[in-house]
């Protein structure tokens, strides 16, 4: 049997239930989304199943898969179809139920699997579901893997074998608990509120943190697919001020939240100041590279200018590298230049060498977050980050583009600062230092500050972040004076969703 997806199907209707569905927009650059019901449906699901197991086997690997699901009302069901089809793709199944993706990410370890399926929308709203996937431990697909599965699963090129099998695995959880609790031990007094959004999370963080040796008040733990009060999603507002709130009425030294599978932390601090996961990330890089000398760091290129100039990275001998955005792209340049770290703005930790198993894992990076106050015991989060050289970073911003026209247009801008760097230009009145063009252009200047363009993974935009070392008032005027009037140039680019 060949099962081609149609992209034209309704549902509720007689096909939906007979013919696999499946819209292409869902394959994204390093995982998979779709609106179940709308742009997919399971026999869609078994479809995708069938072409990841045959992309695995055409690459040569061994078809031995984990697969994982969190805590959607309709996610295990869609698990159930995606494992019908790694089946008839003659692949063995390793299912571990009800995870978190960095727990199906350690099961490869674990269970001595190359490859990984785990089941979770991640942060996005209720009716959405995807699968982030990976064939090679700690990686996950990036944009060739996802365009080569595209390209099998569209075009009906799935390949039924025998063979398949089916295992249900008991025990990984507890045994990840443990792996991550082990890293851990917290001796001074540490009163941490762990917030979970009724995500997945809820079922694991709490234990996990208490289990590191810090007083857990817990807030929104239940599991409740229904998202009663907001996404759980660090980086989201609602989010964010809750943790705030709890932080102030408990008296708490910090909180740490985390998305709906788990993966990425948020942190507020003592004094309910959310800590953006960039300088969390550099906060961390002080601390580590006093540990381990000489040590790289990868960081996304919308992070913080301050890795470059930072004196203590400076004296313990420790490298920056910016790369793309993306917890794929990171977590791959990480595993490439054997880095201890990598850290992305949106939340996604990578901790590798005696800290970690190199994949994002929201766990972990609390731990390691905690491990760092524990070497600092007379300081409170807040002094620690207050300790850092100042930084005025923008907000995100990002005009309209097409998703047919924003490469193109991005990669005339970013010719136009590559031209300027090497005509010995200025911006207002600083010496372009270097143009870094692994994700757009972002453009270091002599003092530190820095503008970045890139264009967005996902939606018909442009990504703009300035951030200036001199003051909030020049990190307007490096928006204002330099990157919108640049942008103005080009009619292709709307209006911007906010500006500073």
């Amino acid at each position: 049997m060949t099962l081609k997806p149609r992209t034209d199907i309704k549902a509720n209707t007689f096909e939906n239930e007979t013919q696999a569905f499946v819209k292409t927009t869902g394959f994204r650059e390093y995982d998979a989304r779709w609106l179940f019901g709308d742009e997919i449906n399971l026999l869609g699901i078994q479809a995708l199943g069938l072409g990841l197991g045959t992309y695995v086997q055409e690459r040569g690997v061994k078809p031995r898969i984990v697969v994982g699901h969190d805590y959607r009302s309709y996610s295990i069901n869609i698990k159930n179809a995606l494992i019908i089809g790694l089946l008839q793709s003659g692949c063995e199944v390793l299912d571990i139920g009800l995870c978190l993706s960095p727990i199906a990410y350690f099961a490869q370890f674990d269970l001595d699997a190359p490859c990984v399926a785990m089941v979770t929308a991640s942060h996005n709203d209720n009716g959405w579901t995807g699968v982030k996937m990976g064939c090679q431990a700690p990686l996950t697909f990036g944009p060739d893997e996802m365009g080569r599965l595209k390209e099998i699963v569209m075009g009906g090129l799935g390949v039924e074998k025998s063979g398949g099998s089916l295992t249900l695995v008991e025990g990984v959880q507890e045994r990840y608990l443990a792996d991550v609790v082990a890293k851990t031990k917290i001796t001074r007094p540490l009163k941490v509120v762990c917030a979970c959004g009724n995500g997945t999370a809820g079922a694991f963080a709490p234990q996990a943190l208490r289990a590191m040796g810090v007083e857990v008040i817990e807030m929104d733990c239940d599991l409740d697919n229904t998202f009663p009060k907001y996404n759980p999603n660090p980086e989201d507002h609602e989010m964010l001020v809750e943790m705030s709130k709890a932080v102030k009425e408990y008296g708490a030294d910090l909180a740490l939240g985390f998305d709906g599978d788990g993966d990425r932390c948020g942190v507020v601090d003592n004094t309910g100041e959310e800590i953006f996961a960039d300088k969390i990330g550099l906060m961390l890089a002080r601390d580590l590279s006093e540990i381990y000398k000489d040590a790289t760091f990868i960081v996304d290129v919308k992070s913080t200018g301050l890795y470059k100039t930072d004196e203590i990275l400076k004296k313990n001998g420790a490298t920056t590298v910016y790369w793309k955005t993306g917890h794929s792209y990171i977590k791959r340049k990480t595993a490439e230049l054997n880095a201890l770290a990598g850290f992305e703005k949106s939340g996604h930790f990578f901790l590798a060498g005696d800290i970690g198993r190199g994949y994002d894992d929201g766990l972990v990076a609390a731990g390691a977050i905690l491990a760092m106050m524990e070497r600092n015991p007379g300081k409170s989060l807040s002094e620690l980050k207050s300790a850092l050289p100042q930084a005025f970073t923008s907000l995100t911003m990002s005009p309209h583009c097409g998703d047919e026209v924003k490469y193109q247009v991005l990669e005339r801008i970013v010719q136009e600062y590559v031209d300027l760097h090497a005509a010995g230009g200025e911006i207002l009145g600083r010496k372009i230092l270097e143009v870094i063009t692994v994700n757009g252009a972002r453009v270091h200047l002599e003092d530190g500050s820095w503008v970045l363009v890139r264009a967005s993974s996902n939606k018909p935009e442009l990504v703009v972040v300035v951030e200036s070392l001199r003051s909030e008032d020049d990190m307007r005027d490096l928006f204002r004076k330099e990157i919108k009037p640049r942008l103005a140039n080009y009619s292709e680019i709307g209006k911007f969703n906010q500006e500073i």
